[in-house]
């Protein structure tokens, strides 16, 4: 906690986050403490102020194994100083989400201090919110929601989650602007007011500010947060309740006074919810209902999906060895599943092949490499990869209506790599009414 730039543990870290503003003075640090870094918050401010004195806009700098990346946001200045082999656009969309929790803290109304007084001490502001920013940096290496730009959904019943939704829609007619029930960080229903939209990034770092204020479980709360892709320089208000360790209700309203009138509404949604059963449905489905590699459908029950196109590269197929068939069929260990018209994405637990959290970590750093070569605007973008590498095989397929990324064992056979693809689409579609929230009449945006 009190190292500082000179200390060798300090410098052996392998990805240090930074805020800092535009005179230099440090905001935030993943590590050390930030007052101690001020001589290198100063250097880091001095070369963004070099290169725009001349005219240019400094986007990243390498030095050696090391890749710096510069997030300039008016007079905010984020930057990661990383050797973890990530790329550029997955750093800079991570410095982003950086940006956007900070927003959801302060708004960006927080700018018209630094107008007022450009050496204004903003880490005050921030006091007691590392916690936060923590753990968004550790979602970065599990939550496929950082890079994809989607949020997940709880496994319901269609049934389970209309009742959900009936409760919220209710609500949301009788004034509040977003009403979200999640279990953790994956919604069971939301809903918004006419013509009110709410980004995925905005699920996500609201979810996060949540779950890592442990106050918000011991009691009701009534809180000011700013969701940035909706409104970045207004506050909304948001109750929230949790109604057990996993499960709580966020209402967002735009009045600061309606902390009894929402308190009525959780009540009504908690009676509601309980006479439906929904709460035991959703712990029930927490225990049961994760998608397996290993029960993939042998013969989905509708026609199969249409094959994605060979790459143009030939790459030559390899036997399975015993030992590496672990997990779904045809060597397939894990899959993730973006649904691009509902922004909304799936992915199945982990096999036993990739057990352990580095092994976890690893897989998301190459899915986030692979999501970066194929949405890359300067080369695609593309419609398939497909990689193999000493690890495991990576296939992915893009088409207008998903996007899916997939994990086999590094010697899967290309050929069955597809059809494995193909069975798990059919799969989602099959189940798309559980896995996904999903209707007009769930929603009235």
């Amino acid at each position: 906690m009190f190292q500082d730039d000179a200390s060798s543990s300090w410098r052996k870290r392998k990805k240090h986050f930074f805020i800092l503003s535009n005179s230099g003075k440090p905001i935030y640090s993943r590590y050390g403490d930030e007052h101690k870094l001020a001589g290198f918050s100063a250097t880091l401010q001095a070369i963004i102020s070099f290169v725009e004195n001349s005219g240019d806009h400094i986007k990243f700098v390498r030095a050696g194994k090391h890749q710096i990346v510069f997030l300039v946001k008016g007079p905010i200045y984020l930057v990661c100083i990383s050797c973890t082999e990530e790329s550029y656009e997955g750093l800079r969309g991570q410095l982003e989400l950086m940006y956007g929790q900070l927003l959801l803290i302060l708004t960006k109304s927080v700018n018209k201090c630094f107008e007022k007084n450009p050496r204004f001490d903003m880490a005050t502001l921030l006091g007691g919110t590392d916690a936060v920013f923590l753990s968004l940096i550790h979602a970065f290496s599990w939550n496929p929601a950082t890079f994809l730009h989607a949020y997940t959904c709880l496994p319901l019943a269609q049934s389970t989650r209309q009742a959900a939704s009936a409760v919220l829609q209710d609500i949301a007619d009788s004034g509040v602007l977003f009403a979200l029930l999640m279990c953790e960080h994956k919604v069971i229903s939301l809903v918004g007011a006419q013509k009110a939209t709410l980004h995925p990034d905005d699920i996500l770092l609201l979810a996060n500010f949540i779950l890592s204020s442990g106050s918000f479980r011991t009691s009701e709360s009534f809180v000011p947060i700013c969701l940035p892709r909706y409104n970045p320089m207004a506050y909304l208000h948001a109750y929230v309740h949790f109604f057990d360790e996993h499960t709580y209700v966020t209402l967002l309203t735009t009045r600061s006074d309606a902390f009894y009138d929402l308190k009525d509404s959780r009540a009504h949604i908690q009676n509601a919810l309980l006479k439906s059963n929904v709460l035991i449905e959703v712990q029930r489905s927490l225990h049961e209902n994760a998608l397996r590699v290993e029960d993939l459908p042998t013969n989905p029950s509708s026609q199969s999906a249409s094959h994605p196109p060979e790459s143009s590269q030939d790459i030559s197929s390899q036997s399975l060895s015993s030992e590496m068939a672990i997990g779904g069929p045809g060597g397939l260990w894990h899959f993730i599943y973006k649904s691009i018209y509902l922004d909304q994405f799936v992915s199945s637990e982990f096999p036993s092949p990739i057990s352990n959290k580095k092994q976890k970590k690893g897989l998301y750093k190459a899915y986030q490499k692979l999501y970066a070569s194929m949405h890359d605007k300067a080369t695609g973008p593309h419609k398939t990869q497909f990689r193999r590498d000493e690890d495991y095989v990576l296939f992915c397929w893009i088409t207008q209506d998903f996007e899916l990324y997939a994990a086999f064992n590094p010697l899967a056979d290309k050929t069955q790599a597809i059809k494995m693809c193909n069975r798990v689409c059919q799969w989602v579609r099959d189940l798309e009414n559980e896995i996904f929230v999903y209707g007009e009449s769930t929603l009235s945006w």
